[in-house]
């Protein structure tokens, strides 16, 4: 919108260049081009027949730089009216009356009512005090409530008056670019505390099993992508593993990622368990997303009390990795699946069974993973993506070199960004669930993973 100009009164408002020029109305548009160094000064003075030359005083400036337009005002009002988006800087007479009804002004023996009122009016403009020099503690009193600086009326020069008006503009400047910087920051760290409440806690008390996850988003400075997963053990003492991918990186995919963690937690306690909490979660996706395009991957294991078997389900996405005693790990056998979650509105998703073992683990992962790009050989000699075999002879190198545990997940991340040359740009979520088994002499043997 346009800023209004100035309408005209019977005694108009001055505004004069500072540099010798003539006086003009203040509302007359301005032809020729500014320098790019100009300023333009507000000048707002209590009485007029002791006003400061302001713009002789700038006048006598030769060294001022460049050149500095003066408008002056007698009051608050005019002030406002003169107050548009070009001004730099205002020069405030602080024995000029505040408006009389803020507390400021009606505050007993309180003087500084008209500069609280020019810093309400004007937040984003420097401000300058104008005092007698015999108040000293008047001009400070003024900084400590927002000015930029003071002057001294009565020891006032071109050389002075024209550098207190540039360093109030950078002060200005430099305090509103800071705001912003620790405004950003305290809006980050809020973002951070947020994204990180929202990130899951397994609750796994009274289980046997060994959990570890990873989880790194691929939106820069994020700590919550569209990836989710989350362990639960109910009262039966089954424990119920989830991971899940909704398609795309960025927070709406995060937040629907959160609503669906939730939501299976939720369904998991209530009892619900393959095909059905499939379907319910499908309905909850529907009733969630911003457009019929979104869809989510999902994998589901529910291992048995006992630790030796599990049904699995998988909705469009790819089969857990498993490694069992004296094996090499290898991906968890499944006949079929279903699609992804919101693809088809009456889809089905088959449960299987599959037999675990006494000691195993189960690694649980997102595509984010295995889509990353092979900047080197992969081991096979074949260029392209990481893909499920590659990652399969990536995870069984690091079982021989001896890896385990948090620190497994933690190689196998920085492998697949070693492999893609640079950070992966998608999602990834690893989890990790093993079983330990006593050994024939008394030992503790540690989990294949």
């Amino acid at each position: 919108m346009p800023v209004p100009i100035p309408r005209q009164r019977a005694v108009p408002a001055v505004e004069s260049d500072g540099q010798g020029g003539s006086s003009h109305p203040a509302h007359q548009p301005q032809h020729q081009p500014q320098h790019p160094t100009d300023l333009t000064l507000l000048v707002i003075e209590h009485d007029p027949t002791d006003a400061v030359a302001v713009p002789d005083l700038l006048d006598r400036d030769s060294a001022s730089g460049g050149r500095v337009r003066v408008r002056t005002a007698r009051n608050l009002t005019e002030a406002g009216r003169l107050l548009t988006d070009d001004v730099h800087c205002i020069l405030l007479d602080l024995a000029l009356p505040g408006c009389g009804h803020c507390p400021e002004c009606t505050a007993a023996g309180h003087s500084l009512g008209a500069l609280h009122d020019v810093l309400r009016m004007a937040p984003h403009h420097a401000v300058l005090a104008l005092t007698p020099s015999d108040r000293p503690e008047h001009a400070a009193d003024a900084v400590r409530a927002g000015a930029q600086d003071y002057l001294f009326r009565d020891e006032l020069d071109g050389r002075l008056l024209s550098r207190a008006i540039r360093y109030a503009v950078e002060r200005k400047r430099a305090d509103t670019a800071s705001y912003k910087l620790a405004e950003s920051r305290l809006h980050a760290q809020e973002n951070a505390r947020l994204e990180r409440g929202l990130l899951p806690t397994p609750l796994l008390d009274g289980s046997d099993l060994t959990f570890a996850a990873r989880y790194r988003p691929g939106r820069s400075r994020a700590l919550l992508g569209g990836d989710f997963y989350d362990t639960v053990r109910t009262p039966d003492g089954t424990v119920h593993a989830m991971i899940g991918d909704v398609c795309g990186h960025g927070p709406d995919e995060a937040a629907l990622g959160v609503e669906l963690r939730i939501a299976w937690r939720a369904l998991t306690f209530a009892g619900l368990c393959g095909d059905e909490l499939l379907s319910t979660l499908q309905r909850v996706l529907e009733h969630e997303r911003e457009s019929e395009e979104i869809f989510a991957t999902l994998c589901t294991v529910d291992i048995a009390p006992d630790g030796r078997r599990a049904g699995l389900c998988l909705a469009g996405h790819p089969a857990p990795l498993i490694a069992r005693q004296g094996q090499l790990a290898q991906l968890m056998p499944f006949d079929g699946g279903g699609p992804a979650l919101g693809l088809l509105p009456h889809a089905r998703w088959p449960r299987s069974q599959v037999e675990l073992g006494g000691a195993w683990s189960l690694l649980m992962y997102t595509d984010g993973l295995i889509e990353g790009r092979i900047a080197g050989p992969d081991g096979s000699g074949r260029p392209g993506r990481l893909g499920q075999d590659g990652m399969v002879a990536m995870i069984n190198r690091q079982l021989a070199e001896g890896l385990r545990g948090d620190a497994l997940l933690e190689a196998a991340m920085t492998r697949a960004r070693e492999l893609n040359g640079g950070e992966l740009t998608d999602d990834v979520a690893l989890l990790l669930l093993g079983r330990d088994r006593a050994t024939l002499n008394g030992g503790v043997q540690r989990p294949p993973l």
